[in-house]
This record gives structure tokens, sequence and C-alpha cells, in this order.
């Protein structure tokens, strides 16, 4: 590193900075100030790498794992119902033989099983999303909540056109499910239905 320098106050010629008197003219060099040092720059930093902002919204595997729960939960419920109409005209039927005829029993019987398996996933979604859990067991579970798109809570009949919407985003070959992985928040095709948003509690 380079010396300071020391101008002479009487004659302006440059010294050394340890020089007592001017090397020229003979002058004392106690009452000159040294030279302006050059600006020291600011020490480089390392560019901070920006932090990937986290989504909000349910993503489409844990509103899938949520499902399945529900689908665990519904079947539970639903075998009674399966049992105590099926099984006993079915134990009927065989006991009456083919012989005499088509087995009306089981006929009369599947209307109530296919009633029960549609009015009970209905009730068992549409109750629990429009009450204060805002989502069924596995999306209450899974730390998840229905709103519309201002946030709030959504009404007995918005979740029943959204339980019906997704029987359509299931009949399109699951189109509209697979949707919420492509969607940038995360709205299946029922979302968009029934105007409202999955969200991450």
């Amino acid at each position: 590193m380079a010396e300071n320098l020391v101008f002479c106050s009487r004659c302006g010629a440059q010294n050394v900075g340890m020089s007592g008197f001017c090397q020229k003219c003979g002058a004392s060099l106690s009452t000159t100030t040294l030279a302006p040092s050059a600006p020291v720059p600011p020490p480089m930093r390392a560019p901070v790498a920006p932090t990937p902002a986290i989504s909000p919204y349910a993503g489409f595997w844990i509103r899938l794992l949520a499902t399945i729960i529900d689908r665990i939960i519904l079947g539970v419920v639903f075998v009674p119902v399966y049992i105590v109409s099926v099984l006993p005209a079915l134990a009927r039927a065989a006991n009456r033989g083919m012989d005499d005829g088509p087995p009306f029993e089981v006929l009369a019987a599947m209307p109530v099983v296919w009633i029960a398996a549609l009015v009970l996933p209905w009730l068992y979604e549409a109750l629990l999303t429009s009450s204060s859990w805002q989502g069924t067991v596995g999306k209450k579970l899974l730390g998840m909540k229905v709103t519309d798109i201002a946030g709030n809570r959504i009404s007995f009949g918005r979740a029943t056109a959204r339980f019906f919407a997704k029987i359509l985003s299931f009949l399109i070959c699951y189109i509209g499910v697979v949707m919420v992985a492509f969607t940038d928040r995360k709205r299946g095709l029922h979302d968009m239905i029934a105007d409202t948003l999955v969200y991450k509690s």
C-alpha cells in the first residue's frame, strides 16, 4: 500500500508523510494536511436468492388423500345400509331358487342402495363443508377448509352445488379433478362452478 503524501503549505511540494520538513523549501510540515485518500469501496455481498412464495391453496395430492379418508368413512356408514337392504333379499332369492322367476326382491332393494349411495355422500359433504369446520373430516384432519372467493364460509346451497359439480368432474374422466394440479389457485372444475377455494389452514 502506498504511503500517505503531505503537501507543503508554502511551496506545495509533495513530501512523504513521515517527513517533518519540506524536502524542497525546508518549511515545517506540522501544519500541513494529509492528502485525501481514495474512498474504500464497500465489500461485495453475494446476491441473496429470493424466497419462493408458499401457496396458501391446497394442492392436488393432499386433496386426494382427504378424498380417500372421506371414502373410507362413507364406506363404513354405507356397508350397514347394504347389509340391511340387499343381503336379506339375496338370501330370500337364493332360498326360493331361480326357477320361480327373476329375483324381484333384489331388484326392489336396489333403489334403496342407489339412493343411499347418493344421499349419504351429499349430506356428509354439504353439511360439513357449510358448517364451522368448512370441510369434510378428511379435509379437517389434513388442515384444509373450503371458502368462497372472499374467504368466507359457504352456505349449504353452495356446498350442495359444489358436491354435484364434483360428480361432473368425475364423469368427464376425472379431468375436472386433475385441473386442481394445473390451475393457479388449485381449483378444480367443481370449484370454478361453485366459485369456491380450498385453503391450507
